[in-house]
This record gives C-alpha cells, structure tokens and sequence, in this order.
C-alpha cells in the first residue's frame, strides 16, 4: 500500500459518510480523501491563528460578498469552522473515528474560483478511537487508542476547540471586535447541521448526535433544534452571522432574525 492510501484508510468511514451526505465525491470545499496529496499551494492552520495569513483569509471574504470587516470575519470563521467540524464530528456519529484537526495537521487553501476555502488534513493526521475499534490492535503511530466514549468526545474537544478554534477565535477579536458568543454560535449551528445533513447515513439518532456533541463543546445553548415543515429536526440559531448586512442581504433559514 502507498503512503497515501495508508493515511486514508483509517479515515475510509468518514470519507464514505461524507460521500453519502453530498451524494458524490465531491466534497465541496474538502479533498475527496480528506488528506491532501500535495501541499504545495496549501498552508498550516498555524499560519492563521499566529496572525501570518489571517489578514488573506479575512480580506478575500470582504472581496466576496462585499462585506464590512465584522461581517467578513463572521462568515469567514463560519465557512472555516464548518468544513474543520464536518470530517470530525462525521467522523465521530458514523463509526467513533475522530481525526484530531490541530492546527498543525490542518492545511488551508485561499483564491481561487468558488469557495472561499478548502480545508484538508495532512498525512500525519492522529485519528483517535475506542479499544473496539479494529485500528485499536493494529499499532499505527497515526492512531490513538482513547479509554471510553467520554475521552473519545474529551479528545475531539481539545483538538477542535480547544487547541485550534479559541486560538484562532483569539487572533480574530485581536483585528475585529466580533463577540465570542456570536463566532461559537457558527460553530454550533454547524456541527448540528452537519449531523442532520448526514442523518441518513448515521448509525441512532443523529439528534443524540447532535446534543452529545454541543454538550462536550460546551456550545449546546447557542442553538435549538425546532421541527421544521416536515416535522424533521431543523437548526434554529440563539446568534446570527451577519449575512443580513451585505450589500445582498440574506437571512439564513435557522437566522434567530428570522420570523415566521
């Protein structure tokens, strides 16, 4: 097996899960396999949160949507925040296999045509599982063995949040003076549309996913899942992303602006 195939095999469910949830290969602003192969026109995570590249990331979103800059940084952060939570919390509600998004292992891609950005994982990627898991038996350096389900979410936690997204929640206040309940309710409303999006490939209930996973980011009063026209769990935003202010305004379905 090549290196390559090698680093994606442990990631092979939440890849299968993500195609099943768009319905093809393509996985909008992440790489098919989730690893990228050639890291030439990509750049760490790291670069963002210490500043270096951040003022790309928030300039190229006033380009897109002709934003002022506390609204450019919102949806920036909600369009990065959802495409590093989707591979991890997936990964998680189909088969207990989290990839660990530090920032270091992390790589973003600007310019371009289409999205703002894409988001991939290095090689090096640690996966973290349960002692069931085969991987478990198998002594890979790329995987680590966690006791239970409650270390398994403690890890996602500390990878995703703790260790990668308030830091870089940091550097953006540091240049924008956009509230912190207002950033993490993106990173709520996200992850629970993520799951939903991705129900019918979902072992249980995808709204036991959902609470689960805000509960262990500690973000679970930022949203409410409402029944929607169908009477399926939708997203109902506590916070807003500022979509209402561009020149072409727009308020989102789970908007908490939004009456009926």
């Amino acid at each position: 097996m090549d290196s390559r195939a090698d680093a994606v095999a442990p990631l092979a469910p939440v890849t299968a899960t993500l195609r099943a949830m768009f319905g093809t290969a393509d996985l909008g602003s992440l790489p098919g396999e989730l690893i990228v192969a050639d890291e030439a026109d990509w750049f760490p995570a790291t670069d963002l949160i210490s500043g270096v590249r951040l003022p790309e990331l928030l300039d190229a979103a006033a380009r897109q949507w002709g934003a002022s800059p506390h609204a450019a940084a919102t949806l920036a952060w909600k369009s990065y925040t959802y495409w590093l939570a989707l591979p991890t919390v997936l990964g998680w509600a189909s088969a207990r296999r989290v990839p660990l998004v530090r920032p270091e292992e992390v790589l973003v891609r600007l310019g371009g045509p289409g999205p703002l950005l894409s988001l991939g994982l290095r090689r090096s990627i640690t996966v973290a599982v349960l002692p069931s898991d085969p991987l478990a038996l198998a002594g890979r350096p790329d995987v680590r063995v966690v006791a239970d389900e409650r270390a398994l979410l403690a890890a996602l936690r500390t990878a995703m949040l703790d260790e990668h997204l308030t830091p870089l929640l940091d550097a953006i206040h540091a240049r924008v003076r956009v509230g912190a309940r207002t950033l993490l309710g993106s990173v709520a409303s996200g992850v629970a549309y993520g799951v939903l999006r991705a129900a019918d490939a979902l072992p249980g209930s995808a709204v036991a996913s959902v609470d689960a996973l805000l509960d262990a980011l500690d973000v679970a009063d930022l949203i409410e899942l409402v029944p929607g026209p169908n009477g399926e769990p939708t997203v109902q935003r506590k916070t807003c992303c500022l979509a209402f202010t561009l020149p072409r305004p727009k308020v989102c379905s789970g908007c908490c602006l939004r009456q009926d």
